[in-house]
């Protein structure tokens, strides 16, 4: 099992057993407390979070994407966002609760300690807000966060880099995931705000759509528009392989202008400087190994760029002879908490390599936040982003 697969599995445990405990204590200790009404209109709504819930547990690992494809594409992505929002935001939820029930018993809010009524309402009041709080932030992750999409510009060392290549610019847009949960139109936001930095190169490293149903065709279009001096190149990502559209894509992809590298080269030139771009399809281990077929793409005498999907690659690339990669795939974690100068997120389980710049034996992989969202349609912490990269010597 892949250690995302068990990261996902783990998830999958803690929510179940956080809602099994909510449901015990809710219908033991909280519905009793409240009116007939009330507890009816919270009942309901219980069940339909649970419903949801349990309905997004499949999607999770991939098991009823092509199964349910009868089911409306607006309301698969609506009960399995909500699913995931609320069996995360609950369990961060309960947790709060649970401390805050702990810190009550220890007499800190209690009347035989001595506190004032006032000093009791403030703690009950700040128990209420934190008890809150996790569904605000989700709903700021939801609302705000996840279409604020911004233009990164970094500096991309690479070793020997030919003089001639140096300060040559490279646009990055990837998982833009185009779904119920990012429009055609916010797509074709992203291309615009690329292509306003005018990069000499852009290349889309993966993840057009999220699930068979999505729009694919419309997203291409939209990629379509992307213009830059040397072209768009590309490679796939696994939900191009889960949805089982990588030829397809690669296909129509071409008649827009975007070549689609699947474990193929372009060579590029920039006066006296040439730039081997190298694509491959999203790698798995179950595959073998990573690049086992690919090691004809390095060619000698030239800076060699590897796009692919996945950044767990990169310690293989390097020793394959490649100076330098471009990935996607974590969506910079998606929801990342920063304690200490560390991030913490979900994406960490599966990869050291979820966003930003990394150096390894000299040489560079850059790893993009991205546009879009999976699983829980919301951004905390990891803005999406649209890379721009400039070649400097390493």
């Amino acid at each position: 099992m892949s250690l995302s697969k068990f990261a996902d599995l783990v998830i999958t445990i803690i929510t179940f057993t956080t809602q099994i405990l909510i449901g015990r204590r809710y219908f033991s200790q909280w519905r009793p407390r409240l009116s007939p009404l009330a507890g009816r209109l919270t009942t309901s709504a219980l069940c339909v979070l649970w419903a949801s819930f349990v309905f997004a547990i499949p999607f999770r690992f991939n098991t009823a994407n092509h199964h349910l494809t009868w089911v409306p594409l607006w309301f698969r992505g609506t009960f399995v966002a909500a699913g995931n929002i609320w069996g995360i935001t609950a369990v961060a939820s309960f947790a709060i609760y649970l401390l805050y029930r702990w810190f009550v018993s220890r007499g800190f809010a209690s009347r035989e300690t001595g506190h004032s009524p006032d000093r009791r309402r403030l703690i009950q009041a700040a128990g209420a807000v934190g008890i809150a709080a996790p569904f605000a932030v989700a709903a700021f992750g939801a609302i705000v966060e996840r279409t604020q999409f911004y233009v990164k510009e970094v500096d991309f060392p690479i070793p020997n880099l030919h003089p001639d290549l140096e300060g040559l610019r490279i646009g990055q847009i990837s998982d833009l995931h185009v779904s119920p949960w990012l429009s055609v139109r916010d797509a074709g936001r992203a291309v615009d705000m690329l292509n306003e930095r005018k990069p000499n190169l852009i290349v889309v490293t993966g993840d057009v759509i999220s699930q068979p149903g999505d729009p694919l065709d419309a997203a291409i279009r939209e990629l379509g528009r992307l213009r830059a001096d040397a072209g768009v190149l590309g490679c796939l990502g696994n939900h191009e392989r889960y949805c089982r559209c990588e030829s397809y894509e690669t296909v129509e992809a071409a008649k827009y202008g975007i070549e689609m590298l699947r474990s193929r080269n372009r060579v590029l030139r920039f006066g006296n400087g040439q730039l081997n771009v190298a694509g491959v399809d999203y790698q798995s281990l179950r595959d073998g190994g990573y690049l086992e077929d690919d090691a004809q793409l390095v060619l000698p005498g030239m800076t060699n760029l590897l796009l692919s999907h996945n950044p767990d690659v990169f310690p293989v690339a390097v020793k394959r002879g490649f100076d330098a990669m471009l990935a996607g795939h974590t969506h910079g974690g998606q929801v990342t908490v920063e304690i200490l100068n560390q991030t913490l997120n979900f994406a960490r389980f599966a990869t050291p390599y979820v966003a930003g710049l990394y150096r390894l034996e000299g040489k560079s992989c850059y790893v993009t936040a991205g546009i879009g969202t999976i699983a829980l349609p919301v951004r905390i912490g990891a803005p999406p982003e649209i890379s721009v990269l400039r070649l400097t010597r390493a």
